[in-house]
């Protein structure tokens, strides 16, 4: 069972990357798999249901590579700031931009909806209330400050993914990212 899932996900992640949501053929991305559309069916329901499989799929590599940035910063509030950045910067990448930000939202909603959400929303909550704690941020309800910060990175995102020269409006994207972050930190003195 877990190895055909692993087919067709392979397969649908190769196919919406290539192609895009709309334009992959259920029959090709089986044919691809070596299943019939019936094990597709079985395993997600739906195309819809294949799509949310893979975005997941897309969306637990990209929280481990964020993960990985903010342990290699030397502070916790250089590692939120790099988490923020790593996100910012995964959309110039092909894979994430046609599936996670232009596709994923125009099938399956708006993305800080989606369920994996929670779970960094948790995350950066639990991470800026610390910093609050130890005196780093400013006193703030720390969810409506992890929404805020999340949100920011994901509209810069998607700005990219969506811009004619997405490469000319990273680095704009990302300044402006690091320049709303850091009014959130306390004045030192």
């Amino acid at each position: 069972m877990e190895e055909t899932r692993g087919k067709i996900i392979r397969a649908a992640r190769k196919a919406f990357a290539a192609k895009g949501y709309a334009a992959a053929s259920m029959d090709d991305l089986t044919a691809e798999a070596g299943l019939t559309r019936g094990a597709l069916y079985h395993n997600f329901g739906s195309k819809q249901g294949l799509l949310q499989a893979v975005v997941d799929q897309i969306d637990q590599e990209m929280v481990e590579r964020m993960l990985a940035a903010q342990d290699q910063a030397a502070s916790r509030w250089g590692g939120l700031l790099e988490e923020g950045v790593a996100y910012i910067e995964m959309a110039l990448e092909p894979e994430v931009q046609r599936i996670m930000l232009l596709d994923g939202p125009a099938v399956l909603g708006d993305p800080s909806q989606w369920p994996n959400q929670n779970a960094c929303l948790l995350r950066t909550t639990q991470t800026l209330q610390a910093l609050i704690d130890e005196g780093t941020v400013k006193p703030v309800d720390a969810e409506a400050a992890a929404r805020l910060i999340n949100g920011a990175a994901l509209n810069a995102a998607l700005w990219i993914a969506a811009a004619d020269d997405p490469r000319a409006v990273l680095p704009k994207a990302v300044e402006a990212f690091r320049q709303l972050a850091t009014g959130l930190l306390k004045a030192k003195g």
